[in-house]
């Protein structure tokens, strides 16, 4: 049992996606342990929104194998993946606007826990209670008449997470969850990514809010070019001369050291 403990919950062995010559993931080799946050950053183009397309099937591989709990997933689609306990979120705001927030997070308990032949003219129980749960959980149920489309910034990404949640899933790739948001509403964020982990959810995140990332973040990847340029402890990023000349700079890099300085005398 303790070698199973051990076992990685996503394994990716020298991913490629290429758009003609243009490697966009270009040989990316990474393990997420169960429980983990992985937090990815670099800058715009790296490609890490890319990665997280391949992993979660949106997008296919040209090269390379990916393999979730033991089970090789790298041509699966993204309905199977999600089935079998990886769900996502997106960088922009994902939702269908014309429907309100319930019917939204309705659609994801429906059709994101595992397949339906015939999905029926009516939902299941387990469905309601999925949603009911799911927006509960990340403090939307007062909000649940609302369309998308009359959503802040927030509650637009609340919501993702809520669809995502309502899939019962072991992993959740979250792609700039704080893009846009003020430090009250980033907290928030944080908070509520925290509750996640702490119900066993494996966590991968891109962010550019370099502090969320690096506070939330058991381990850090950066990726410049399609490929890793640094992989270890939050510390160790603004430590990194080829970080901080590629994306941190200087600036940036000392502001980085200082708050972990301050973070180790607290």
């Amino acid at each position: 049992m303790a070698e199973a403990h051990r076992a990685p919950l996503l394994e990716c062995q020298d991913v490629f996606r290429h758009y003609g010559s243009l490697a966009a993931v270009d040989g990316v080799s990474m393990t997420v342990m169960p429980g983990e946050v992985l937090g990815i950053g670099g800058p715009n183009g790296a490609g890490k929104t890319t990665f997280f397309d391949v992993i979660t099937g949106i997008t296919a591989p040209t090269g390379g194998r990916i393999a979730f709990d033991g089970h090789d997933i790298t041509q699966m689609g993204a309905d199977r993946i999600c089935h079998m306990g990886i769900a996502r979120t997106f960088q922009l705001n994902a939702a269908f606007d014309h429907l309100t927030v319930e019917e939204n997070v309705q659609v994801a308990a429906q059709f994101g826990r595992h397949a339906r032949r015939f999905p029926g003219l009516r939902l299941s129980r387990a469905t309601r209670d999925e949603t009911a749960q799911a927006l509960d959980f990340v403090g939307l149920a007062a909000r649940s008449h609302i369309r998308a489309k009359d959503l802040p910034v927030l509650d637009r990404k609340l919501l993702m997470i809520a669809g995502a949640m309502a899939t019962r899933p072991r992993m959740v790739f979250l792609d700039e969850p704080v893009g846009g948001l003020n430090t009250e509403e980033i907290a928030s964020i944080q908070e509520l990514v925290g509750k996640m982990v702490a119900r066993g959810i494996t966590i991968v995140l891109i962010e550019h809010v370099m502090r969320f990332l690096l506070t939330l973040s058991t381990r850090v990847l950066i990726m410049h070019h399609g490929k890793l340029i640094f992989e270890g402890p939050p510390a160790g990023v603004a430590e990194d001369p080829r970080v901080v000349e590629t994306y941190l700079g200087k600036g940036a890099a000392e502001r980085l050291r200082s708050h972990f300085k301050g973070a180790t005398h607290v």
